[in-house]
């Protein structure tokens, strides 16, 4: 019986992953489960799960919660704040922690979760992408065990050698890691109509149910480009070791290249289920709700090298990359501030990409050692953003 603490339950992996836990009453027991706004879905989840406690982001919501659990007959403890999300994370009666609040605001509670030596289900990209070797360094020193949860990384971790020593691709004969993206909702649509694109229209994905905010950086690509630093933190790999592909069909998930010639991917239907049931039960198995792959149905698999003008963002991630950990931080902030502003028809969606890189061009780069450094840096970023939206957009 493991007992789980899930982050960000509300959202569409904390959902996912209590329909999965709830499949299995007999392997799984919920300690926490944690969200923000949406309080009549947390405490239905809260109603069907029977966690010890239920942690309200927002501060302000506290009274809310509090009342709307006693109306529902929530037989569980309400907490509220950042440090209440750290708390239930690190908890020592919690052996697993799904890491599903989305952005930046999750930082802290993996982190956390990290530093306690749990098992993490990483699907908070961002954790990696803002805190990077400092993430990496506290997982090693406390021993836990860190699952990526993200299709991509999980396609890629199956498909590594079972002794993949961290960073040493060449020892375990590894040519390339091939990072597969669907291209979005505007893959094939002319670049010259993309001015026009309207919320509604990005904010639909072709294969994937997402979140919002995941939903706009998949038709950007920035969440490729997230999943692209993701990958180079959690794999040991350099920015030249992976290659982006574009297969529209999101049943190939990832794939590894061998020296000799082979490549393995893994593949199965578009549902998140897949990749946290494996995260919950690594090394077993277990049963995800998931309909098998039918071939009798796929008509063909395709690939295509992903365009920079069709995906600036994809570009602007990689060469943050490249730059090292102050860059990708404030690429993170900066897209946050983009998207926000987008989906308050504040800025057109060709002014995402163009918001992100005039952000990372208006601050010199610094180095950053600290958890507090790299938060000083998501505030500058997201200070500086906002202020080359107010007077270039004039919002």
């Amino acid at each position: 019986m493991q007992t789980v603490t899930v982050l960000g339950a509300t959202g569409s992996i904390g959902c996912n992953t209590l329909d999965v836990i709830c499949r299995h009453p007999e392997k799984y027991r919920v300690f926490a489960i944690t969200g923000n706004a949406q309080l009549d879905l947390l405490m239905e989840q809260a109603q069907k799960c029977a966690p010890r406690y239920v942690v309200v982001a927002d501060e302000g919501q506290y009274q809310n919660a509090c009342d709307l659990a006693q109306q529902r007959g929530v037989d569980a403890e309400i907490l509220c704040g950042a440090r209440a999300l750290e708390e239930v994370a690190s908890a020592p009666e919690v052996d697993a922690v799904m890491a599903a609040i989305v952005g930046a605001a999750g930082l802290l509670p993996t982190l956390a979760a990290v530093k306690a030596g749990k098992r993490v289900l990483l699907a908070n990209k961002e954790a990696l992408v803002m805190s990077g070797q400092l993430f990496i360094d506290a997982a090693n020193q406390s021993g836990a065990h860190i699952l990526p949860i993200d299709s991509e990384h999980n396609a890629i971790f199956q498909c590594l050698p079972a002794d993949y020593r961290y960073g040493d691709l060449a020892a375990s004969g590894i040519r390339k890691i091939l990072l597969t993206g669907s291209g979005g909702p505007f893959r094939a649509r002319p670049i010259d109509t993309f001015e026009g694109i309207t919320i509604e229209e990005a904010s639909t994905h072709p294969n994937w149910s997402m979140g919002r905010k995941i939903t706009i950086d998949s038709a950007t690509m920035m969440n490729k480009g997230l999943e692209f630093i993701e990958a180079c933190w959690l794999f040991g790999a350099g920015a030249d070791d992976i290659d982006v592909v574009i297969h529209p069909q999101s049943i190939i998930h990832s794939m590894v290249q061998y020296v000799d010639g082979s490549v393995i991917a893994q593949m199965g239907n578009p549902d998140m289920r897949t990749p946290i049931a494996y995260g919950l039960a690594h090394p077993a198995r277990i049963d995800a709700g998931v309909k098998p792959l039918d071939f009798s149905d796929i008509s063909n698999f395709s690939f295509e090298t992903p365009c920079y003008v069709r995906y600036p963002n994809l570009k602007l991630a990689i060469e943050a990359c490249r730059e090292g950990q102050c860059a990708t931080t404030r690429l993170n902030a900066a897209n946050e501030v983009a998207v926000a502003c987008f989906l308050e028809g504040k800025i057109g969606f060709n002014d995402i990409a163009l918001v992100n890189e005039a952000t990372l061009n208006a601050m010199p780069v610094v180095n950053v050692n600290s958890i507090q450094q790299i938060l000083e840096q998501d505030a500058l970023a997201r200070t500086k953003a906002n202020d080359i939206i107010r007077g270039k957009f004039q919002c």
